[in-house]
């Protein structure tokens, strides 16, 4: 009787764990932005951070389930459709070396930059994967 309450103890235990792993809900995905805020008011450069929840940043050039990485689109669309190549043109800024910072300098006013996370191809992971916020550029 004491090795069954063992044995099923232990079960629970690692099936627990392993639940844990997986997002609890598709609120727990997607990508956003550490900096800067939505609505700021801000001065060139513009730092920017950003964030990713359900993936693995990872460089270009290979595909691997789960991974993927960032691109900003500047004054664009809110995403870009899932398994949709990201262009590359001066206001679609790749991250294939899987960094997570950059400075980006804009002229003064409003603009618009949407966060998209895409695969190793490029191959954008569709609205789930993106965020679009809002800023303010003072001279």
């Amino acid at each position: 009787m004491k090795k069954l309450i063992i044995v099923i103890t232990l079960i629970s235990i690692f099936t627990f764990c392993k639940e844990r792993e997986k997002p609890a809900n598709l609120e727990d995905v997607g990508v956003y932005f550490i900096e800067p805020v939505d609505g700021a008011e801000l001065k060139n450069p513009i730092k920017i951070k950003m964030g990713v929840k359900g993936m693995v940043v990872s460089p270009a050039g290979e595909l691997k389930d789960g991974t993927g990485h960032h691109h900003i689109i500047i004054d664009g669309v809110d995403y870009i459709e899932e398994g949709v190549v990201i262009p590359t043109d001066k206001n679609h800024i790749h991250f294939g070396d899987g960094s997570t910072e950059t400075e980006l300098t804009l002229p003064p006013g409003e603009h618009s930059l949407t966060l998209q996370f895409a695969d190793g191809l490029h191959r954008s992971y569709g609205p789930k994967f993106a965020k679009k916020i809002k800023i303010l550029v003072k001279e």
